[in-house]
């Protein structure tokens, strides 16, 4: 192979990668999870990485008191974060594969939802 193939060949291989980058980042982008409390009182969203965009309480909600309401919110908001955590496990193994990138990627999530 001639040196200006091997370096179209690069280049290919470079816009490749970079297309597979965007997409990984535009996938992840979606990602979120949204979790409900078991009887409905609480449901909680957060994005990819985990952080909170919204919690919504239901009028069974006030019912509850101040202490047991503040331990479903948090309950709930950490089952929303074990599914933004599991989808993105998913969408990082479908741009790695199953594999040592994948591991490195999703160490810091919980050992249910690592790959």
């Amino acid at each position: 192979m001639d040196a200006t193939q091997w370096l179209a060949d690069y280049r290919q291989r470079l816009e490749r990668a970079a297309h597979a980058a965007r997409s990984a980042s535009a996938s992840l982008r979606e990602v979120g999870a949204t979790a409900t409390s078991p009887r409905g009182e609480v449901t909680v969203t957060v994005n990819a990485g985990g952080a909170l965009d919204d919690v919504t309480l239901t009028p069974a909600a006030r019912r509850l008191e101040a202490d047991a309401l503040s331990v479903l919110i948090v309950a709930t908001a950490r089952e929303a974060q074990r599914l933004a955590g599991a989808r993105m496990a998913e969408v990082m193994a479908g741009y790695l594969g199953e594999g040592e990138a994948t591991a490195r990627v999703t160490e810091h999530l919980p050992a249910e939802v690592r790959r």
